[in-house]
């Protein structure tokens, strides 16, 4: 089955409220770029988030390296501001008040993503260019696809799997970028910051780069005959769907995928984060495929305060052996957060 894409232009979709409209105040537009350097266990995460009803921006850069990175101060460089001006907009070209720059010299396929540091200490300078279609994904956070009271507002989302190329300087130390990455981002979503969201057990994207032959993607949360980490926090329906998005490419063909079965095997201590886990996928064919996968490198990332938000670079084997490095992030509430310190089960198996 086709999955559905988005227009090129879609890159640059980035909606102001107009005269006399009334947008509920959480509806965010989102572009993230990512991108590893394995060999020496970096991570890299690039963020604009747009807040179109005041407007305003937030987001920046986040390098982190290893997996000893339990606050976002830990990264070995961080430059992420909270509140920021609207970005500046020059055709193609959007640049953040702090220094992040995303240029779509090709929109729906190339993208030039560069930063330099104001010390001049940390830089990146990339070229992402695409190597699957600009997919229309579904919603990440639980509750974005509630109409929010306005069932005329309009929503989009995309993914898409980049060739990264480029070099990384961090903090004077030069790195040359070569590496399978994701990007993704949303328009017009609303995101609550309120007290308990998500309200859903947390969620983990994790997608995966093979070859021309083997892509997969995934949104999810642990399955619940798996004796997951959030057992005795929610309450999940019998033989309830685990996955909010999934698909799988192989060379030509993308595919949805009907079921996901993720098992975390190790979690970090204090943090929580998913240090090692298995993914299942049956897809539209009845065709299973399983994954292993353990951090390299992981750092909890600057978000909501009423939420906890990490990322990590992922070193992923398939069936046959062959090994891949990707983001791999979660994301939950304060329910889940107390929850598992009261019970201190930093490792499972």
């Amino acid at each position: 089955m086709a999955l559905p894409t988005q227009p090129p232009e879609s890159d640059l979709i980035l909606p102001l409220p107009g005269a006399g409209e009334a947008w509920d105040h959480h509806t965010i537009h989102t572009h993230y770029f990512g991108f590893a350097v394995p060999e020496a266990a970096i991570g890299v995460f690039a963020y604009i988030r747009y807040q179109p009803t005041f407007p305003l921006s937030q987001g920046g850069v986040v390098i982190f390296q290893g997996l000893n990175n339990p606050s976002p101060v830990d990264a070995a460089h961080i430059n992420y501001e909270i509140t920021m001006p609207w970005p500046e907009i020059d055709g193609n070209t959007i640049r953040t008040e702090n220094g992040l720059v995303i240029e779509f010299t090709e929109p729906g396929r190339v993208a030039r993503v560069s930063y330099a540091s104001a010390d001049g200490s940390t830089s990146f300078d990339v070229l992402q260019t695409g190597v699957t279609p600009l997919l229309a994904r579904g919603h990440v956070v639980p509750g974005e696809d509630d109409h929010h009271g306005d069932p005329g507002r309009v929503t989009g989302g995309s993914e898409q799997f980049m060739h990264v190329t480029g070099e990384l300087v961090l903090n004077g130390e030069r790195h040359t970028v070569d590496c399978h990455y994701p990007r993704d981002r949303s328009w017009r979503q609303v995101r609550k910051e309120t007290q308990g969201f998500p309200p859903a057990p947390p969620v983990c994207w994790s997608p995966m780069y093979f070859g021309d032959d083997l892509i997969f993607n995934q949104i999810s949360f642990e399955a619940p005959d798996s004796d997951p980490t959030w057992s005795g926090l929610y309450e999940i329906p019998d033989g309830a769907r685990t996955h909010h998005f999934a698909w799988l490419q192989q060379g030509d063909k993308t595919l949805d995928i009907v079921r996901v079965r993720r098992t975390i095997l190790e979690q970090q201590p204090g943090t929580f984060a998913a240090l090692r886990q298995q993914v299942e996928a049956e897809d539209e064919t009845g065709t299973v495929h399983r994954f292993t996968g353990e951090a390299i490198a992981a750092c909890v990332m600057p978000a909501w305060p009423n939420a906890s938000f990490h990322d990590s670079v992922y070193r992923w084997t398939d069936e046959q052996g062959r090994v891949t490095y990707a983001t791999c992030q979660e994301l939950w509430a304060d329910k889940y957060q107390l929850g598992m310190k009261a019970r201190a089960r930093p490792t499972r198996r």
